[in-house]
């Protein structure tokens, strides 16, 4: 049997940076300008870290030095993506730009916990994040953006439906893309427009579907509850909304999905049950990921710049944390909106009986 104690390095790792935050009363990047030696510390708040230290016999992780310079730091990306080609995209434009900046990305799974969220930013807190990123739909998680409030961390939440004072946002307008695109199969001459929902957490699905319902009452068309089917931005979602629109007595001429997946969900469906797209039924989607061109007929859909929104956040983590560092002090909230684009392609057109007019 082995009777040896635990090291003593063992046993100072198990202190974190929080845990010294917390017992001084301050926030993790008050201790880590402490730790690093940093001048622009109040000589009050500096004892009590020192003290919080000591009596914790803490050891800082050079991974908690990350503050000391944006350009060594490192940034916590936490996901839990229901959409496996949204992620994709997102972690090809955070990680080239991670890249391009020479700053370490610490990618953090979650479950949809409260539990799993909160533990997962301490995690990163612990393993020295300078700043985190928040993809959908943990964009608008209250835990984690509760949780990292405590931190102080520099937050930039991408895809949110609304700017916020909590984290930096970097966003599309969702109402006016939805509307957008509502109105493109209006013009098409589809009056009965099958809309499936995204996830009921996410802001941005309200937008959207505020953005369809806007386009439809403008052009004096009351809205069907039977058109309108909830989805959770999971392909499988996608198949079951499909189904329930697609087995009703009138059928919707066009379907409009709150996300690619879900859309090509609707046109795996409509093939199964012997539809041709766009002959018997249009469907566009939104986002313009991979999927969106991987399928047949390619979508029409509204593109959301994933890259380069994921690229703008690790430069707006960057910022703040340069910001930080010369001010000693927190990081203003930035509300960053980006251009979104109407994508046509193959997968929309008139509906049966209406001659479509050459564009002009």
């Amino acid at each position: 049997m082995d009777t040896k104690k635990p090291s003593s390095r063992k046993q100072r790792g198990a202190t974190t940076i929080l845990d010294v935050a917390r017992r001084a009363g301050v926030s993790p990047m008050t201790v880590s300008r402490v730790v690093n030696g940093e001048k622009n510390v109040r000589p009050a708040t500096r004892t009590a870290v020192l003290a919080a230290v000591k009596a914790l016999n803490y050891s800082p992780n050079p991974a908690a030095r990350s503050l000391a310079g944006a350009e060594a730091a490192r940034i916590g990306l936490i996901y839990s993506n229901p959409s496996a080609a949204y992620l994709t995209e997102f972690l090809v434009g955070a990680l080239d730009e991670a890249s391009r900046t020479s700053v370490q990305i610490m990618l953090e799974k979650c479950e949809a916990t409260s539990a799993a969220e909160r533990a997962a930013v301490r995690k990163l807190v612990a393993s020295g994040a300078a700043g985190v990123i928040l993809p959908p739909p943990l964009c608008e998680s209250h835990d984690v953006l509760d949780e990292l409030r405590i931190t102080g961390l520099p937050t930039v939440a991408v895809a949110t439906g609304h700017s916020g004072k909590e984290a930096s946002c970097v966003h599309i307008n969702d109402t006016a893309a939805a509307r957008e695109m509502t109105n493109y199969l209006l013009a098409l001459g589809h009056r009965r427009i099958g809309f499936i929902k995204g996830h009921p957490n996410q802001t941005a699905s309200q937008e959207r579907e505020k953005g369809y319902l806007t386009a439809l009452s403008e052009a004096g068309i009351k809205a069907d509850p039977a058109l309108m089917v909830q989805g959770y931005f999971s392909y499988r979602s996608g198949l079951d909304a499909a189904e329930t629109l697609l087995s009703a007595k009138q059928l919707p001429t066009a379907i409009f999905a709150s996300n690619d997946d879900m859309a090509a969900a609707a046109v795996s469906v409509a093939h199964r049950k012997g539809l041709d797209i766009p002959g018997d039924l249009s469907v566009v989607g939104f986002d313009d990921t991979a999927i969106a061109t991987n399928i047949w007929p390619e979508l029409t859909t509204i593109r959301q710049p994933v890259t380069s929104m994921a690229e703008i956040a690790i430069d707006l983590i960057v910022q703040a944390i340069r910001t930080v560092k010369r001010n000693g002090g927190e990081s203003k909230p930035v509300d960053h909106l980006v251009t979104y684009t109407l994508i046509k392609r193959g997968s929309a057109g008139a509906p049966k009986g209406i001659v479509q007019k050459p564009a002009e």
